[in-house]
């Protein structure tokens, strides 16, 4: 490592080596949703617990867009939306809505990814919703929920509604909003992310052939269900296989998001 690399990894003096190493994820995730594509302007937004007893979390400054966030831009805030660590930027109030109401009630979600691209918030707009129509989809279908709107999230009054239609599942899809992941970690909600947005895609081009879709029997659907339905696998897939590899990806084409 060199001397640059190892200050990029020093640890603020304000703040717990864990807090730290959660900021640098989550402002990698930042920074990957951009590069795939996925972002809205400064609009959408990631939040992580913060380790410890609190139920503080991390999100975006409102007014960065996601290839410039970085782990000490971050802003930590508590379930009231009080800002406890200082910043020049404001936060998403809807974005606050969202995220606060899942880190309420789900001690296991420790990262929640919202966004609204073209594929998912058309799907998200269709009645029928997401379909189990290829292996892809299959990845998702099985621990799917669904979240009717109610206009630009600014009523905590939603967020009894939210949890609830949420429940214990790991995939939302917003009705004519977008798509939501939660996570154990930030590198498993951005693995179901990218199962769920490309399952959309996949259905989106499927439909625009216009022709009759190939069945898939529901035995191998089943079958397929119960195979996934281990959440502790899939972690353990997401933080040892998945997500080493994309930082590597990252540190070659956008680096700077451990400052």
């Amino acid at each position: 490592m060199s001397p640059a690399e190892a200050r990029l990894r020093e640890v603020p003096s304000n703040m717990t080596e864990a807090e730290w190493q959660q900021r640098v994820n989550l402002a990698a995730c930042y920074r990957l949703v951009a590069l795939y594509g996925w972002d809205d302007l400064v609009d959408t937004h990631i939040s992580a617990r913060v380790p410890g007893p609190d139920h503080h979390f991390l999100i975006n400054p409102y007014g960065l867009m996601f290839e410039e966030i970085t782990a000490s831009s971050l802003v930590k805030v508590d379930l009231h939306g009080n800002q406890l660590s200082e910043s020049e930027y404001s936060i998403n109030p809807a974005g606050f809505t969202i995220h606060s109401a899942i880190h309420e009630v789900r001690e296991d979600a420790i990262c929640v990814l919202h966004l609204h691209t073209l594929d998912g918030t058309a799907v998200s707009s269709s009645a029928e919703g997401l379909l189990p129509l290829n292996q892809t989809a299959q990845l998702v279908t099985h621990d799917l929920a669904y979240h009717d709107y109610e206009g630009i999230a600014l009523d905590h009054d939603e967020r009894p509604r939210l949890q609830k239609d949420l429940g214990d599942h790991n995939h939302m899809l917003l009705r004519n909003h977008g798509t939501l992941t939660v996570g154990r970690s930030v590198a498993s909600a951005f693995e179901r992310m990218y199962h769920l947005e490309r399952a959309c895609s996949m259905q989106v081009r499927t439909r625009a052939l216009g022709t009759p879709v190939y069945p898939v029997d529901d035995i191998a659907i089943d079958k397929n269900t119960e195979l996934l339905s281990n959440r502790d696998r899939a972690e353990l897939r997401a933080t040892n296989l998945v997500w080493p590899p994309l930082l590597r990806k990252l540190d070659r084409v956008n680096p700077g998001y451990r400052t």
